[in-house]
């Protein structure tokens, strides 16, 4: 199977800590299912995808993107990061990656919904609530999941609203989905700063990126008491000096009214151009913060730039922001990397409620979710960092070592 280097070191540094741990890499390595179609919409073929890469613990979960470069050996490797990011979880689920070659910004609606339906169409005998649990991914939304939902059920001839996760809240889609990733980082964070000795008032964070899950995750712990210096969007940075950091209610009430972060240098309730800076989002990742927080993109913190980052800690809300090289080189400079499979997992966590309460029919209060939400991450948190320090690995090798055993277990009781 094709997965990634960086993942591929990650593994190889945690099953030194598994007996047979090389079997079952091995294991893992063979992906259950490659499925691969041709989609004609308008006249046009689009290349689609589904990569079902594990099943020993539960049926099929992963995203659905929509994008032009598409590639099926990052689906692979993505499909098995679900695996592992479920496994930490303890979710009953496996992982799968899929999508679809195409800038939707170049179709009409009616194009957008006819390939979304066609999709449900053509891998319908792959699907379903004990198969394979599609949500929303890179330019999918609730609307596309609508849509796939309806043409999934119109062909069963039965409601199973189980089956897609991400859907509208009207269609049986969880209260709490949309802000999950974000407020799971940042309970990860509060229980980090907890096992440290730090109160979150003493602790100050820069976040690259402020789209849904940077906005969440630094609303969430700006409520907390942490103190956000910088915050970043695609077309900038901001930056402040004021001790208490940004006020980011303020904050997000100005960038909904301008459309962008630079001008809102917004604290203690009042915005104004003394308060704050605009900086590059590259120099955000080096401000002299305690924490920061990579949101938005991948690679963004590289061994270009790895020796100049002043954090002690970096909290991985984007998915592999950091290169091979770079955390190698941050490792031995000390830093303490909270790694996105677990700082992230948030998202699929509410997706799991969501299936769940899709199948009982019964639906819980947003409040109910964010707290089975915390719960599920203080517990995760809490045994990943028990293995780090019993085995004084780093928290990122103890991630990927919980997950391994988690496997591995499922594994040997199936044979």
């Amino acid at each position: 199977m094709n997965v990634a280097p960086l993942i591929q070191s990650h593994l190889e540094k945690a099953v030194q800590h598994i007996a047979d741990g090389h079997q079952l890499l091995a294991a893992l390595d063979i992906p259950k299912q490659i499925l691969h179609k041709k989609l004609l919409i308008s006249q046009k073929p689009y290349e689609a995808y589904r990569v079902q890469h594990n099943d020993w613990l539960g049926p099929f979960k992963g995203g659905l993107r929509f994008h032009p470069t598409v590639d099926l050996n990052e689906f692979q490797t993505l499909a098995y990061l679900m695996t592992l990011k479920c496994a930490l979880l303890g979710l009953p689920f496996g992982g799968a990656k899929g999508g679809i070659a195409v800038d939707p910004k170049e179709l009409s609606e009616k194009e957008l919904e006819e390939l979304s339906r066609t999709f449900v169409r053509e891998f319908f005998d792959n699907l379903g609530q004990d198969r394979d649990i599609p949500a929303p991914d890179v330019n999918t939304n609730p609307q596309i999941m609508a849509w796939m939902l309806d043409e999934y059920e119109k062909m069963l001839g039965s409601h199973a609203p189980a089956t897609f996760t991400g859907k509208p809240v009207a269609l049986g889609g969880s209260l709490g989905r949309e802000q999950a990733t974000g407020v799971g980082g940042a309970i990860v964070l509060r229980e980090y700063a907890g096992k440290i000795g730090k109160k979150p008032q003493d602790l100050t964070v820069a976040v690259q990126g402020f789209g849904n899950v940077g906005h969440y995750f630094a609303q969430t712990v700006s409520n907390m008491g942490f103190r956000i210096m910088a915050l970043s969007d695609s077309k900038g940075a901001i930056a402040t000096s004021q001790t208490e950091g940004f006020d980011i209610e303020q904050i997000l009430s100005c960038k909904k009214g301008k459309g962008y972060l630079a001008g809102c240098y917004c604290v203690g309730g009042v915005c104004d151009i003394r308060f704050g800076r605009k900086i590059a989002n590259e120099e955000l990742l080096e401000l002299p913060v305690d924490i920061v927080v990579p949101a938005a993109l991948e690679n963004v913190i590289h061994e270009n730039n790895a020796n100049n980052i002043k954090a002690p800690i970096i909290l991985e809300m984007a998915n592999g922001p950091i290169t091979k090289e770079a955390d190698e080189m941050l490792i031995k400079k000390g830093v303490t990397i909270i790694p996105d499979i677990l700082a992230n997992a948030g998202g699929v966590t509410v997706s799991y409620f969501e299936w769940v309460q899709g199948r009982m029919g019964y639906y819980w209060e947003e409040q109910e979710v964010l707290e089975k939400l915390e719960k599920k991450m203080k517990e995760a948190f809490g045994q990943v960092w028990n293995i780090s320090h019993e085995k004084n690995i780093p928290l990122r090798t103890a991630s990927y070592l919980l997950a391994l055993q988690r496997l591995h277990m499922a594994l040997q009781l199936k044979r």
